[in-house]
């Protein structure tokens, strides 16, 4: 199989690496580190596709050092000490040799696992250079982040992408065996949104569609391509979304089979893990609700325990709640209450609260009727006194109408016995 072209374009000198001027242009802060001879612990923020990965390998190469990566996605604590127990055995401590860790996607370690690093970098045993998407100031801990120099990649311009295109024309050899007439670069571009990498995918993955080696590539033909084979070309976009919808709707569905496919196909595709738990949260108060309020709780324990323990670990935490939730009687009823009350109030507005319910701090409440009449629950058989809860307007309003399966069922039996016909249970 082919190397990808974006891979293949990766620039093998800084002085190929395009756009980051305030960083590696002439008057660069990175170019000026370089120089010096100072380099410390690096955290590059910013979009995917703008070189953070590539910016690292360069700088690893420019100072001669080796270099060692990471995926936060894969890696866990026992790579990050494997890695700096051979540097450590290099004898580079406090070198200017001292290897360079790169670690990708450093926002999706989890405390733990950046905790790990913590002494290695603070000692000089490696060099941290971590690549993030997100905010460092909130996904990176302070006792990290604090040993680290931040810096900030912006998206690449229209006219950077251009020139990595028209140099990938130039050099790529593969690219050369097209007889390839561009007329159009504006889709190429607006759909790459500042990412080189997209760009030459998108470029690679129009090119592969076709069943000739004579193309004319213009607008059209790019966003024909793009719809037809979505697929095989973009994991953030409009796909993204519907492998989460297939994910959900397979646990609503009651199939684990494909509910953990849809949940490998995330993890692969590099999903925040947090993310993933948190939509299962959600589906555990929505879908599933009081049929099995046990599910709440192993969903809330699933997204602690993932945040903390994070990839690669993680996925089998993923892996038994989803298959949990998908296994468990389902219903909505809480979902559809809550929204129906909504509902209702909006109609009605700011209702009198019923003066036996009202709270009465002071004498002048209490002579104005608020409490009088309210019967305390467990002065009572049962626990239970017949009364009126809601407003006057409101009486007998049944908001929560219980589901078929057994927990509700019981919960139906209970309402019944206690309100009779009041709310028509």
């Amino acid at each position: 199989m082919n190397t990808p072209l974006a891979e293949r374009m990766r620039p093998k000198t800084l002085a190929d690496y395009y756009g980051q001027e305030h960083l590696v242009g002439p008057q660069g802060s990175l170019t000026q580190m370089i120089k010096n001879g100072v380099f410390p612990s690096l955290i590059f923020w910013g979009p995917p596709g703008t070189g953070k990965t590539t910016l690292a390998q360069l700088l690893a190469l420019e100072k001669e050092r080796p270099f060692y990566q990471l995926s936060a996605i894969n890696a866990g604590v026992k790579e990050i000490r494997e890695i700096i127990q051979k540097a450590e055995n290099s004898g580079g401590l406090f070198s200017s040799k001292s290897p360079i860790l790169f670690i990708d996607e450093i926002h999706r370690f989890s405390k733990s696992q950046q905790d790990s690093l913590l002494n290695a970098v603070e000692k000089g045993i490696v060099t941290l250079i971590g690549a993030t998407t997100e905010n460092p100031s909130f996904e990176v801990i302070n006792a990290l982040l604090s040993r680290c120099q931040v810096y900030m990649l912006n998206a690449l311009t229209k006219e950077e992408l251009e020139k990595i295109l028209k140099h990938a024309l130039k050099k790529d050899t593969l690219l050369k065996g097209y007889d390839l007439k561009i007329v159009e670069t504006a889709a190429l571009l607006e759909l790459s949104g500042g990412d080189a990498r997209k760009l030459l995918s998108l470029l690679e993955l129009v090119l592969q569609a076709q069943q000739t080696k004579t193309i004319e590539l213009n607008n059209a033909l790019v966003f024909e391509t793009v719809q037809t084979q979505t697929v095989l070309f973009d994991k953030n976009g409009d796909f993204h979304y519907d492998i989460v919808s297939a994910f959900i709707k397979s646990i609503r569905g009651s199939d684990p089979n494909a509910a953990v496919y849809w949940l490998a196909r995330m993890i692969e595709a590099g999903e925040d893990i947090k993310f993933i738990a948190r939509r299962m949260l959600i589906l555990a108060a929505e879908d599933i609700g009081i049929a099995n309020p046990t599910a709440l709780v192993l969903a809330n324990s699933t997204f602690q325990a993932v945040a903390t323990i994070g990839y690669p670990e993680g996925r089998i935490l993923l892996s038994e709640c989803a298959i949990y939730l998908a296994t468990s009687p389902k219903s909505n009823a809480a979902y559809r209450a809550i929204d129906t009350a909504l509902e209702k109030v909006k109609a009605t507005g700011n209702l009198q609260v019923p003066l036996p319910l009202r709270n009465a701090p002071t004498q002048l409440m209490k002579e104005m009727g608020y409490g009088t009449g309210y019967k305390y629950a467990h002065d009572y058989e049962n626990q239970f006194a017949e009364q009126e809860f809601l407003p006057e307007e409101l009486k007998g309003t049944k908001l929560y109408e219980p589901g078929g399966n057994p927990k509700e069922k019981n919960i139906r039996d209970f309402l019944k016995v206690r309100w009779k016909d009041k709310y028509g249970y």
